[in-house]
């Protein structure tokens, strides 16, 4: 999926005091540290000319606000700028900020430094009267200190600005789930108008058969040609290729993509979901199809569970370029051998090959539920390394992220029989700190995974759309993690009744 041409907008703060010429000097140096972001960062770094008096502040706040573009801003007080004049900007911005606390040297040029380098160079002090400002109003904002040249910050910025990435989508996202949730499941549930509220998602329900409808209006000839595209992708079970006796199972496999692929783009939709327990008239529980859409950037979720699509959408968005894959996951079942415990994450059939650890094996296999007939699917290991997986639950009064940083390690055997993509993974601190947290934090057997991403975009997404984030990894205590969420649910009852 393609997305917007994003970018972030530079601000910086001086004022008319020190001259036209200082003011000159500030202009310059500001481009080139906005420039020097620029080649560093995932989006484009627009400046904006230097802002010394409250209108222009304001109405450079309004504009970004209302610039689909713009995701962001940065903003860094080259000089002194007295911070009532940011009052109006910052109570008027929409968009997420970061605060740059940086200066245009590196170094200090001690033998020839007189008072106007130094008033020239004054981020060391305009910026704490920036930061009191910020502080006082109470604006949400990642502050990031360092020159502009250190790998560091932009690393850093980078993250913010992918984190902003996947908060622009939810604000326009559409999601469609055909058919209801499962039965009688309690986490798949969750307020849709409030997550509209909250992040700008729209979720509406589609009869499965109006999806049934695109699938069989699909020509027989789109049908052939994603076919070759199969056999060229993946290593296709003979049973399945041209002559093979369950080669019209993956004609009809291609063919729910295929309309699929036609009922999301029509629509506008950025996600999805599917239910086992109501799939109308389609013949096969949509497998190999939603593995390929994740591979191209939709959200999914399993038996209805649009909150976990949404967050897919929004990590996928945030990860675009980097390494690693992003994929619907779920916990499965453990391995206890004390010393060695690990975790088996899987699915009926529905995780992205993004996180293969090699080219996938396209088979076709008896599934228990669903009453339909057999589903194609691709079969993989994930491929070992740091990863993360992440949850977002509905508490009632907010909506929560619960995080675990992970290892993934190779299967300790050969899974011959079972017949589902799946990553093997050994949680920070251990399996029995982090099942207990993840339990005790009421997260969800549903998560998003993800090798792309890590826990900074995931604090920075938080921030910025006010959500909680609880995070388990090598240094989670549980002790301390049940404190931290009887303070969190303080917190976050009362800041819901002030907003």
């Amino acid at each position: 999926m393609t997305t917007p041409d994003y970018r972030v907008w530079f601000l910086t703060g001086s004022q008319g005091l020190y001259g036209e010429d200082t003011l000159r000097q500030v202009a310059e140096q500001s481009r080139q540290i906005a420039t020097a972001l620029g080649e560093r960062l995932a989006v484009e770094v627009v400046w904006q000319p230097v802002l010394t008096d409250a209108q222009a502040i304001r109405r450079v706040m309004l504009e970004a606000n209302s610039d689909d573009a713009c995701i962001g801003v940065i903003a860094w007080m080259h000089t002194f700028s007295p911070a009532k004049m940011w009052i109006a900007g910052l109570d008027a911005l929409r968009k997420p900020l970061v605060h740059l606390h940086t200066q245009a040297n590196l170094e200090l040029p001690w033998a020839s430094i007189d008072m106007d380098f130094m008033n020239l160079n004054q981020a060391a002090h305009g910026d704490r009267e920036f930061g009191y400002i910020q502080a006082r109003l109470g604006v949400p904002r990642k502050t990031v200190f360092g020159h502009a040249t250190d790998p560091s910050v932009a690393t850093r910025i980078d993250a913010w600005t992918r984190a902003a990435t996947g908060a622009a989508q939810l604000r326009t996202l559409k999601l469609a789930r055909f058919g209801d949730n499962m039965r009688d499941v309690a986490v798949t549930e969750g307020d849709k108008v409030e997550a509209q509220l909250r992040f700008g998602v729209s979720v509406n329900t589609y009869g499965v058969n109006d999806l049934v409808a695109a699938v069989d209006a699909v020509e027989d000839a789109r049908v052939s040609e994603l076919v070759k595209e199969y056999d060229g992708s993946y290593r296709v079970a003979a049973e399945l290729r041209p002559g093979g006796e369950r080669h019209d199972s993956l004609r009809y496999a291609a063919r729910i993509e295929l309309g699929l692929r036609d009922f999301l783009t029509a629509g506008g939709f950025g996600a999805f979901t599917t239910n086992f327990e109501d799939l109308g008239g389609l013949r096969q529980l949509p497998g190999l199809a939603v593995q390929r859409l994740m591979a191209d950037g939709y959200g999914f979720g399993g038996e209805g569970d649009w909150k976990t699509s949404v967050l897919l959408r929004t990590l996928k968005t945030a990860a675009a370029g980097r390494p690693g894959g992003t994929s619907f996951m779920e916990d499965y079942t453990y391995h206890l051998a004390p010393g060695n415990e690990l975790a088996l994450g899987a699915h009926m059939l529905e995780i992205c090959p993004s996180i293969a650890a090699g080219t996938p094996s396209c088979e076709i296999h008896p599934l228990s539920i669903g009453g339909r007939e057999d589903p194609v699917r691709l079969v993989f290991d994930a491929q070992p390394g740091p990863a993360l997986v992440v949850g977002l639950a509905d508490m009632g009064d907010r909506f929560r992220l619960v995080a675990n940083e992970i290892d993934v390690v190779p299967p300790p055997q050969p899974l011959p029989k079972l017949p589902v993509a799946r990553a093997v993974w050994r949680p920070r601190p251990d399996l029995r700190t982090s099942a207990e947290a993840w339990l005790t934090a009421g997260a969800p057997h549903h998560t998003v995974y993800s090798a792309a991403v890590d826990v900074e975009i995931l604090a920075d997404l938080a921030e910025m759309t006010g959500v909680e984030l609880l995070v388990i990894d090598a240094g989670t205590d549980l002790r301390a993690f049940a404190k931290e969420i009887r303070w969190n649910q303080v917190y976050y009852r009362l800041a819901g009744g002030l907003r």
